[in-house]
Parts: structure tokens; C-alpha cells; sequence
């Protein structure tokens, strides 16, 4: 039997801009029925995590220079059930030891949850990392030697042959991206892909395009060393940004490669506001346009009469629900032999080394940094 300290080593927030601090943050005492306490076996790093700790997220933490764990991608063995059923989302049987990925927490209760069957658009959503630390249940983020998982988080077990590194990415980056495609719908073997973005999600996105049949795929997005693994994981074309800084150069390659008339389907993964309006012109007429990436609040000029002359059908779509999650590791097991993901992974770090690997990711360094804590 594990036995469980009465603190938990942390890698904490304290004011945006500064660099992260480790501190000691409470394991409780009680938990809630339906809750799991954790042991954290690793932890990877997400884009979202870089623009929280640099302050320009759109994140819902209350940032008043109390400590906030952050981290939200992460995967944990189970030590301590709260009150209720032994099982996982899916009906899968849990036990002490057994490895789980979790979902923020999720009402249940809410319009969205209930009548929309959406989940991700949860009206009470409960977030990790945007708590303190001084707060029960203290363990609201990732970056931590335990975790907690919230009552109305959904779970999932973990197959024994996935590595923790690749079940904590497959926690965020693979699990938006399989919800993504999901709402986009079919992709046909005539279809040009463009994925605008080379980080995680844009990744990601190249692999299941490639193995859903796209007649080709082009990225655009940098450093190199991404777009390297981009054309590993089967992208026909890659354009670096820092080669073809032009949009109008971009656009031009593009349709050189589609006889003039542009993508079928555009991915945006890359966040960058600009990306908008060069994924619109990209598409083709009656094209979809898939939209993941762009969570920021920036105001981005655009004529809506582009929507309408080229009958375009623009997609948002935003997280996952359990259901993706489940999915991201199959996805990660059946594919396993078409894509080396590790490709994606650099570390491990420490929790001591954690303001390196923050860097690391910051200046496009690492692809995905994982954080373990052996």
C-alpha cells in the first residue's frame, strides 16, 4: 500500500510574468464521493500553460498572487477512492494502482451538459488551474507530485501499452484534436488538408488527416525541426513561415498544388490571429474550415461576404468531452505503428528543472516537454 505524505511538491504560479516556484501544497485529508486522489506519473506541457504562466491567456484564474498549480495535461495511478462506484467513464473497472487520464470537471446538470449533449460548452465548468493552491481541494493543477481529481471529472483508464508521456499528450493536444475532427466530418481521399500550425495540435492534426485518407496535406507553420516531423508523419508539403514570410506567397504554393482552387478543408492550429483571415483565403469554394486553435482575445479585421461568396462552412470547436479521450489513446494504440510519436516528446524534466522546460516550449525549443516525477 502507498503510502501518502501529508504534501505534495508543486510547481506553482504566483504572479504572471515570474518565473514558476515549487511549494508545498496540502494532499486533503477527505475526498469528495466520486473523487480520486492521484499519484502523478508525468505531465506534459501545453501551449496554454506557456500563455498562462506569461499572462496573455484568456484563462478564468483568479491571478490575485496566490500560488496556483498549473498544469492540465497529465496522467496519474490511482491511491485513494472518495465514496462510490469503482469505475471509469466508460464502465471500465478501476482499482488502486491503475493508471487514468481525467477530464476537467464537468456539471452534468447544465443545458449544454444535458439537452446540447456538449459537453465542452459546460455552462459550470471546473477548470484546472484556475484555483489556488490555498483552496480545497489544493491540488488543482498538473504540475504536482499528486493530483485530485474532481468529483465530476470524467476518467479513463490507461491501456498498459501506452507510456505515460504519450497518455498525458494525448490528455489535451490528441483529444481537442479528435473532437475537432469529429464536428469537421468526413475527409475524402480528393480532399487537400492544409493544417495551419506545426506545434502539438497541428501535429497531431497531420496524423489523423493522414490516416483518414486526405488525398494530401500541407502544413505551414515552423520551426523546422517540427515541420520535419510533420513530413515523417506523412504531410506531402511543408512551407516554413520563416522562409515564405508572404501570405501571398503562401497562398500562391497552395494553389499551384490544388490547380488554382485552393483547400477543401483548412485546419487552424496555431493560435496566431493572423491565421484567420490566411485560412479563409486558402479555402476553396464550398470548403470547411475547422477552427482549434485561435483562444485569445485579439480583434481580427475580416469581410463576412467571404463566407458567403465561397459558401464556406467555418467550425469552431473548443476541448472534449470523455468520450475523446477514450478515443485519443485508441487512436494512439492502432496508429502506433505508422507514426512514431515520440518524435513529439522531449525531457523528462524535473519539477526542479521546470522554469527550463517552460522556456524550452516558450521558445518553440520543444515540441511537447514532459515533466515527470521519479
Amino acid at each position: 500500500m502507498t503510502l501518502i505524505p501529508t504534501t505534495s511538491r508543486a510547481a506553482a504560479m504566483v504572479a504572471p510574468g515570474l518565473p514558476l516556484e515549487l511549494i508545498d501544497a496540502h494532499i486533503p485529508d477527505v475526498i469528495e464521493p466520486g473523487a480520486i486522489l492521484v499519484q502523478m506519473l508525468a505531465t506534459t506541457l501545453c501551449g496554454t500553460d506557456i500563455h498562462v504562466a506569461q499572462g496573455t491567456s484568456d484563462s478564468e484564474s483568479r491571478h490575485d498572487h496566490k500560488p496556483f498549480i498549473l498544469g492540465h495535461e497529465m496522467v496519474g495511478r490511482i491511491v485513494r477512492f472518495g465514496d462510490g462506484p469503482h469505475t471509469d467513464s466508460i464502465g471500465q473497472p478501476l482499482a488502486i494502482g491503475d493508471r487514468i487520464v481525467w477530464t476537467h470537471g464537468m456539471c452534468g446538470r447544465c443545458r449544454a451538459c444535458v439537452i446540447d449533449r456538449e459537453p465542452s460548452l459546460c455552462e459550470n465548468r471546473r477548470r484546472y488551474m484556475t484555483e489556488p493552491a490555498t483552496d480545497y481541494p489544493f491540488l488543482n493543477g498538473g504540475l504536482s507530485e499528486y493530483g485530485y481529481v474532481y468529483p465530476t471529472s470524467g476518467r479513463v483508464r490507461v491501456p498498459g501499452d501506452i507510456s505515460d508521456a504519450l497518455a498525458s499528450a494525448s490528455a489535451c493536444a490528441l483529444r481537442t484534436v479528435i473532437h475537432g475532427f469529429e464536428r469537421l466530418g468526413r475527409i475524402g481521399n480528393t480532399d487537400t488538408v492544409v493544417v495551419q500550425g506545426a506545434g502539438p495540435v497541428g501535429l497531431f492534426a497531420v496524423a489523423k488527416a493522414v490516416s483518414e485518407g486526405a488525398g494530401q496535406v500541407i502544413v505551414i507553420g515552423g520551426p523546422t525541426a517540427r515541420l520535419e516531423v510533420a513530413k515523417h508523419w506523412g504531410a506531402d508539403r511543408v512551407i516554413d513561415v520563416a522562409e515564405v514570410r508572404d501570405p501571398a506567397e503562401r497562398l500562391a504554393i497552395i494553389h499551384d498544388l490544388t490547380d488554382g482552387r485552393g483547400a477543401e478543408i483548412v485546419l487552424e492550429m496555431s493560435g496566431i490571429p493572423a491565421a484567420f483571415n490566411e485560412g479563409i483565403d486558402i479555402l476553396r469554394r464550398g470548403g470547411r474550415y475547422l477552427i482549434v486553435g485561435q483562444g485569445h482575445d485579439k480583434v481580427v479585421d475580416f469581410n463576412p461576404s467571404q463566407i458567403m461568396l465561397k459558401q464556406a462552412t467555418l467550425i469552431g470547436s473548443r476541448s472534449a468531452a470523455v468520450e475523446h479521450y477514450w478515443k485519443a489513446l485508441e487512436f494512439l494504440r492502432n496508429e502506433a505503428g505508422r507514426f512514431d510519436w515520440t518524435e513529439m516528446l522531449s525531457g523528462p524534466y524535473s519539477l526542479e528543472n521546470i522554469n527550463d522546460a517552460f522556456e524550452r516550449m516558450a521558445t518553440w525549443q520543444d515540441i511537447k516537454s514532459v515533466i515527470t516525477y521519479a
